[in-house]
């Protein structure tokens, strides 16, 4: 028998191994290898790289301790994991607007930027930066929430609902209202610029 290289929980879904982790905490390992690159990307697409690394580790440390709260109806952990997220987040709401007032004068994102990702931009998506920073900078926080994790975390509706607890409907009408006024903002452009200005 040879050892294999493959993950030691690949078939398992995220629900099945938050309930392995109360018994085997190890299994939690798992769930935080599958979700820490989308998380850390959201993360630092919001508050920038120096911020992301810390600010998911303490998302991950938080599920972890309360994983027993998880509700295992869902097999995808995204939600939740984005919930808590969201919340930590909101702690750091200045720094937050002060990233986007940034982009605003600048129309620049040096935290987000690799020089791969410089070279590539969409000229478009670059031109509307500091539109785009201004209106993300004056969305309600709630709003904004809603917007990000719709564009950015690509959640559905539903998985959006879940993660900030609130109902459907509400996620509805927040994010309609989030992207009438960043259409406006960017002149009736495509509020879907918000994932390319920023990708």
């Amino acid at each position: 028998m040879t050892a294999s290289s493959d993950p030691p929980y690949p078939e398992r879904s995220d629900a099945e191994l938050i309930a392995e982790s109360h018994e085997e905490p190890e299994a939690f390992a798992a769930l935080f290898d599958r979700h820490w690159p989308t998380l850390y990307r959201y993360v630092a697409r919001r508050l920038g790289r120096e911020v992301a690394e810390d600010l998911v580790g303490e998302a991950f440390l938080t599920a972890f301790e309360r994983r027993r709260r998880f509700d295992s109806r869902y097999a995808d952990a995204r939600p939740w994991l984005f919930g808590i997220t969201t919340n930590l987040i909101s702690k750091h709401r200045r720094a937050e607007g002060a990233r986007y007032r940034a982009l605003e004068r600048t129309g620049r994102d040096v935290t987000a930027e690799g020089p791969a990702e410089r070279v590539t931009a969409a000229v478009s998506a670059r031109a509307a930066r500091p539109a785009l920073a201004k209106a993300l900078a004056s969305l309600p926080a709630r709003d904004r929430d809603v917007l990000l994790l719709v564009a950015w975390a690509d959640l559905s509706y539903e998985e959006t609902a879940s993660a900030l607890d609130i109902p459907i409907g509400t996620v509805r009408s927040r994010l309609n209202r989030a992207r009438r006024k960043v259409r406006a903002a960017l002149g009736d452009t495509n509020p879907l610029l918000v994932e390319e200005a920023f990708s």
